[in-house]
């Protein structure tokens, strides 16, 4: 008799989408809300999920913070419309740069061509 179990990690992306000025970059950037957990399966079906955590993640600086697990389910569950950035403490990052593709020179987040190369970054 063979049994196939064990235990895995995975991320879900969650169906949450809101525009709004980012308070790291202030740049426009859309909310991106990702729950991660570990879980035990057996044949392939999960069994039990346990340390779920919840993400909040900007798309235009990729800065990422965990939100509380309570206002992380309710936007699983559909419950929230808008999320308060003022309340999440943001990973900032101070300083961003770019890496040309080409040649591999590294540029700071305001270019848009490569100061070496002009390689589009």
């Amino acid at each position: 008799m063979f049994f196939i179990l064990g235990i895995s990690q995975k991320e879900k992306k969650l169906d949450y989408d809101e525009v709004v000025v980012c308070k790291c970059c202030n740049k426009y950037g859309h909310i991106e809300v990702f729950l991660t957990y570990s879980y035990f399966f057996l044949f392939f079906i999960p069994i039990f999920k346990w340390n779920k955590k919840y993400f909040v993640k900007m798309s235009c600086c990729d800065a990422i913070a965990e939100i509380d697990s309570d206002l992380g389910q309710k936007i699983e569950r559909r419950e929230i419309s808008h999320i308060d950035l003022d309340k999440i403490d943001l990973h900032c990052f101070e300083k961003r740069e770019k890496i040309c593709r080409n040649c591999g020179y590294l540029a700071e987040e305001d270019f848009i061509y490569c100061p070496r190369c002009g390689e589009r970054l």
